[in-house]
């Protein structure tokens, strides 16, 4: 049954052509966080990964779009209309999609990515991961969604969606949506080993509108 967790523990890890990362337009006070965006962005030009990202170049955002773009790999920015101003600072990394609204920034760069990688960031950064998690929790997609817990940032994150496991908010099963790692090479390597134990609410083409 779509949604729910069937696939066998023999089954070869996923290929990944493109990883959306969500991450903050501003750098951080901290040199692990430029040093983690800098780092994920090189793994992705080895392992020849595209990126899905939101289009800033600015920040950490500016960082791996950049690294990804120089090292050779295609680069796809998602930006709202009204964020051009404020989060394109200079040239223009790649190829850049201009979208309505954030709704529809958020849904273009599901479609055009294999798993999801969440970098330090600010609210904006924590709204697109929770919506990842929530929309494999509905059954939208079944894509990975990893966080990198750089210098424990998403501590209190971590023992937040434990919280909510612990006094009946988030299932078990549900918990395990979304994977977490101190380093680049682990997340990735859990994000190509992931496999979805939960049930999806809805199967994924009960979503689908067309």
């Amino acid at each position: 049954m779509e949604g729910e967790g069937t696939s066998s523990k023999e089954e070869k890890p996923r290929k990944l052509k493109r990883i959306c990362v969500f991450c903050g337009s501003s750098p951080g006070f901290r040199t692990s966080f430029t040093e983690a965006a800098l780092e994920l962005g090189q793994e992705l030009v080895k392992r020849k990964i595209d990126l899905v990202y939101g289009g800033g170049s600015v920040g950490l955002m500016g960082l791996i779009s950049k690294t990804v773009f120089n090292g050779g790999c295609h680069v796809l920015g998602v930006m709202p209309k009204a964020l051009l101003c404020h989060e394109i600072s200079g040239e223009i990394v790649g190829e850049i999609k201009v979208v309505a609204d954030m709704h529809q920034r958020k849904s273009t760069m599901a479609e055009n990515a294999d798993a999801f990688i969440a970098l330090p960031g600010g609210y904006g950064t924590l709204e697109e991961l929770l919506e990842m998690i929530a929309w494999s929790q509905l059954g939208i997609h079944d894509k990975p969604v990893g966080l990198l817990n750089v210098d424990g940032y998403y501590n209190s994150l971590l023992t937040l969606f434990d919280k909510g496991v612990d006094e009946g908010f988030i299932k078990v099963s549900e918990r395990k949506i979304m994977v977490s790692a101190v380093t680049v090479q682990d997340l990735i390597t859990k994000i190509e080993e992931y496999v979805a134990v939960h049930k999806g609410v809805v199967p994924k083409h009960n979503w689908k509108t067309n």
